[in-house]
């Protein structure tokens, strides 16, 4: 038997030779595999610590939330409470205003024809009587220069009407006043006649030229109206013309104005007051602070001018007008004004509209007492102003109402109060204050 080959030098020597002239980059280390083996390991207990991590953080934080939740179910619901104020000498009733003009006059035209010249325009100042426009008229110039020949002609007519009627005078004396015998009786007559019908041919012309002279005086005014004219002082306020605009005579709805003029100086005040407050209002008595808010030093005092003593059925206000002077013309008509009335008093507290609420009963408050437990308590209100609200009866000075409760609390319910001053500032933070 021959032995088992053994391992040829050479051979050994080939395999190490070809190894060494492999390039680096194809070279495989020969640990590998397990640190790859070790770095797949660490990748996966890193992911399940990750993972266990953000359940444990949700589970810590539903836990939280729950626990808050039931915390914050079993807890009084918190309401806002303010205490009731007894009212003042004189409470200020605040509503808005608005401006309006003293006069105001829509000018149209009162003759045909086409705007020839206009003068004036939008906030320009005019004084009464003062040429806003011209419009040129040749139909009316034509019917006034008929009618002027028209009268000449009526007059010449009764020249000859009254030398018909002298001469018929004139006959007619000289046969009444001839002898008996001379004429005859029917001629004395018809000579009467013709006297009589000369006096009346001469008053019919006359007449005739009475009536020419109106038709002339007719256009001779209609012709004074192609000056457009301002009839008062004022501010022009709207121009809705402009050269050779056809015109037409009427203030119809199908004919256009000219211009709009406004008297600012005075100027009316005009605010619709609630029914409640309406018998509290004295013409001439009443004070008034005007705000126009346009800045500082627009504040006017006044006193109360007019109302309509009358209730509009719809809206259930009264119409009051304070009158105030305006050289300056700092206030135009349509501004927005806040206009606040001193008033007396009428109830026994006042507290915020917030504080009200209205069910099948009529108006409550809900009443906070001491140990933080709500009662409903029936109020009248005297006065509303939006705001504030009078109570006549049902709260005094010093109670703890609460504020746009909820519909899901009762009566007797245990509540969480937050004190509000009078201004709705928590009354902690007011302090800090």
């Amino acid at each position: 038997m021959q032995p088992p080959d053994e391992p040829r030098e050479t051979d050994y020597g080939d395999d190490v030779a070809a190894t060494e002239s492999r390039p680096a980059s194809a070279r495989v280390p020969a640990d590998i595999a397990p640190r790859l083996k070790r770095a797949a390991i660490i990748g996966v207990v890193v992911l399940a610590v990750a993972f266990i991590g953000v359940s444990l953080d949700r589970y810590f934080k539903a836990r939280a939330v729950a626990r808050d939740t039931a915390a914050a179910t079993g807890a009084p619901p918190p309401v806002d409470v303010i205490r009731a104020q007894a009212p003042g000498a004189v409470q200020r009733l605040v509503l808005p205003g608005q401006t309006a003009a003293w006069h105001t006059s829509t000018i149209y035209a009162r003759v045909n024809g086409y705007v020839g010249k206009w003068f004036v325009d939008i906030g320009d100042k005019v004084q009464r009587g003062q040429v806003l426009a011209l419009i040129e008229t040749p139909d009316l110039d034509a019917q006034l220069a008929a009618a002027k020949a028209q009268l000449q002609a009526g007059a010449a007519q009764v020249q000859v009407r009254r030398a018909e009627a002298q001469l018929s005078r004139t006959t007619y004396e000289r046969w009444r006043d001839s002898p008996q015998g001379v004429v005859s009786e029917q001629e004395r007559e018809e000579k009467h006649a013709d006297y009589d019908s000369a006096a009346a041919r001469l008053k019919a012309a006359q007449a005739d030229e009475a009536l020419d002279l109106a038709h002339v005086n007719q256009y001779t005014a209609l012709a004074q109206f192609k000056q457009v004219t301002a009839p008062f002082d004022g501010v022009i306020t709207n121009r809705d013309i402009d050269i050779g605009n056809l015109v037409t005579a009427g203030s119809t709805s199908a004919t256009t104005s000219l211009y709009v003029m406004t008297q600012n100086d005075p100027i009316r005040i005009f605010v619709d007051v609630p029914q409640s407050a309406a018998a509290d209002l004295v013409d001439g008595s009443t004070q008034v602070q005007i705000q126009s808010g346009a800045g500082p030093g627009r504040d006017y005092s006044a006193k109360l001018t007019r109302t309509s003593d009358a209730i509009n059925l719809q809206a259930r206000t009264l119409r009051a007008e304070i009158d105030i002077p305006n050289p300056q013309h700092q206030l135009v008509p349509g501004m927005y004004l806040k206009v606040a009335f001193a008033l007396p008093p009428k109830g026994l507290v006042q507290v915020p509209a917030a504080a009200l609420l209205f069910r099948a009963k009529g108006p409550q408050v809900a009443r906070v007492g001491a140990d933080d437990r709500l009662s409903f308590q029936n109020v009248s209100i005297a006065r509303d102003d939006g705001g504030m609200v009078e109570l006549g009866s049902g709260v005094a000075p010093g109670d703890r109402l609460a504020l746009n409760l909820s519909s899901q609390i009762a009566d007797g319910e245990h509540v969480t109060a937050r004190e509000l001053d009078a201004h709705g500032t928590p009354a902690v933070a007011a302090a800090e204050r």
